[in-house]
């Protein structure tokens, strides 16, 4: 049965351990993010962004989701990830999404804590665990989430604080510093920012921009409160280098078959190496 990340991330913030968010967009992306749960033994989140729904509809992520989670009998959260319209969070509550996430980060305060209220209340009486955004993250190269004209504002601890208790959310995405997609240059991941946000508020933190973040930058994040990281760019850019890789190979061109099975493996490289990561394996 698929269920909320409320357990996960409660353990994760205890034991300062982080869960990761991986993005998938058809049959193959779920597949795989699914078999690296497998192979591991370890809960999985699997984030469907709103932006996707041009690949697949609500109800058919949730039919294949489910399929797959009662064959291998693991924690299994499906997240609706970096939604703006309230009608879209609804219809995936009532599909049987188990978490959405209602990004108002680009409202103004008043109205994002407002909405976000909204959602936290339908969701809540629904058994449905819901994160907020407060900040906004720069887009990087390669990026699939926001745009280019998006600029970096950090989150402030105390304004998180209030929102929290004025919400209800369940966990907060927070911006530090890391970028949606592939850094441009250098990245200045704020580890002191996220600790100042973690004594303010004491619930599980999320940061969105795994791909490529340094490791020492990750692991002091998770220490300090963030237990949920979102990983999308570096799923995409492996998975369609290693499709052009078979592609150009000499000989016989592959089935079609044989790339999603291919495709299915090299989604479920990337999401265990970030398991392991994550977890300090």
């Amino acid at each position: 049965m698929l269920q909320n990340f409320n357990a996960m991330l409660a353990d994760a913030y205890k034991n300062h351990y982080a869960i990761g968010s991986f993005n998938v967009y058809n049959y193959e992306t779920i597949k795989g993010v699914m078999q690296a749960g497998k192979e591991t033994g370890r809960p999985v989140i699997v984030a469907f962004g709103a932006k996707y729904l041009t690949n697949m509809d609500l109800e058919d992520v949730v039919a294949v989701t489910r399929a797959l989670e009662m064959k291998q009998g693991l924690p299994v959260c499906l997240h609706l990830d970096h939604c703006a319209k309230l009608d879209v969070i609804y219809r995936a509550i009532r599909a049987g999404f188990t978490s959405v996430m209602y990004d108002g980060s680009a409202l103004p305060y008043a109205e994002n804590i407002a909405n976000t209220k909204l959602v936290c209340d339908i969701a809540h009486a629904c058994g449905v665990s819901v994160e907020a955004e407060l900040g906004s993250l720069a887009a990087g190269e390669h990026s699939h989430e926001g745009t280019a004209d998006d600029k970096e504002i950090y989150t402030d601890p105390k304004a998180a604080a209030d929102f929290i208790k004025a919400t209800g959310v369940d966990a907060l995405a927070v911006s530090v510093g890391t970028v949606h997609g592939m850094y441009k240059g250098t990245p200045n991941v704020r580890v002191d920012i996220t600790k100042a946000i973690n004594e303010a508020c004491g619930i599980p933190l999320v940061l969105h921009g795994g791909s490529g973040t340094p490791e020492d930058k990750i692991r002091g994040c998770i220490e300090n409160g963030v237990t949920k990281i979102n990983v999308n760019t570096e799923i995409s850019v492996y998975t369609v280098d290693k499709t052009a890789e078979r592609l150009a190979a000499e000989g016989k061109k592959p089935h079609l078959s044989e790339l999603a099975l291919m495709q299915q493996g090299a989604v479920a490289e990337v999401v265990k190496k970030y398991m392991a990561f994550f977890e300090g394996r």
